[in-house]
C-alpha cells in the first residue's frame, strides 16, 4: 500500500515535518511494501494562487496544466492521502488550501453538470486528516472549533468529492506539550493507517 504525505509548512525543523516523518516511519513498520511519498509543498514551490487559468478549468473551457496534472497523479497512486499542516486562524494554512483549490479541480475531484446536479469522482480516496494546534481542547471545545472544523474541512472539502475522511486528528498543545508525545502519537498514525481504511469500506457498504 503507498501513501501520499502532504505538508503545509515552510520551516522542515517544524513539528509538522516532524510528525510527518514519524507518519511514514509508522507506515514503513505497519508491514512489508508499504510505502510512502511526501509532498513538501513549500519546498516544492507549489502556487496556491487560483487564477484565471484555474478559472478556465473550473469551466471546462481549458485542461489543467501541468502541474496540476502532475499532483492530481500524485493523488491517483496513492492508496491513502495524509495531509499534516499547522491550524492557522482554526483552519489549514493559505498553501494547502491553495493546493486544495487548485488540484480538487472539477472534472478530477468532481463533475458539476448543467442541471446542478454533482457527480462525486473520488469516492476511492482515503484521507487522513493531522492538524497540529497551539491552543488547548478546552479552547476548542469551547468554541465550537472541532464541529466547525469538521464542517468546513472533513465535509464540505473531502466529502462534497466523495472522498472518505478515515480519521481527523487534531494534535494539540503543540505550544506547551512535550512533542515527543505527539510524535509518538504520529508514529501510531501511520502503523495503523491502512488498517483504518476498512472504516470507509464499512460506510460505503
Amino acid at each position: 500500500m503507498h501513501a501520499l504525505l502532504v505538508i503545509a509548512h515552510p520551516d522542515p525543523k517544524s513539528l509538522s515535518h516532524g510528525i510527518a516523518a514519524r507518519i511514514a516511519e509508522g507506515v514503513a513498520l505497519s508491514g512489508a511494501g508499504n510505502s510512502t511519498e511526501i509532498g513538501d509543498l513549500a519546498a516544492e514551490g507549489f502556487d496556491p494562487s487560483f487564477g484565471l487559468a484555474d478559472i478556465a478549468v473550473h469551466r471546462r473551457e481549458a485542461p489543467p496544466p501541468a502541474e496540476i496534472v502532475a499532483e492530481q497523479a500524485r493523488i491517483d497512486r496513492a492508496d491513502a492521502l495524509v495531509l499534516v499542516y499547522p491550524v492557522y486562524w482554526w483552519s489549514m494554512p493559505g498553501l494547502l488550501k491553495g493546493w486544495i483549490d487548485r488540484v480538487f479541480a472539477n472534472g478530477w475531484a468532481y463533475e458539476a453538470g448543467p442541471d446542478g446536479k454533482v457527480v462525486k469522482k473520488l469516492r476511492h480516496l482515503k484521507v487522513h486528516l493531522v492538524g497540529i494546534g497551539g491552543a488547548d481542547a478546552r479552547t476548542y471545545a469551547r468554541h465550537g472549533y472541532f464541529e466547525a472544523m469538521k464542517t468546513q474541512i472533513d465535509h464540505g472539502i473531502f466529502d462534497y468529492c466523495g472522498a472518505c475522511v478515515v480519521t481527523s486528528e487534531l494534535l494539540l498543545d503543540s505550544d506547551s506539550q512535550d512533542p515527543g508525545l505527539h510524535l509518538e502519537a504520529a508514529r501510531a498514525i501511520g502503523r495503523n493507517l491502512f488498517d483504518a481504511a476498512t472504516h470507509c469500506e464499512a460506510t460505503a457498504a
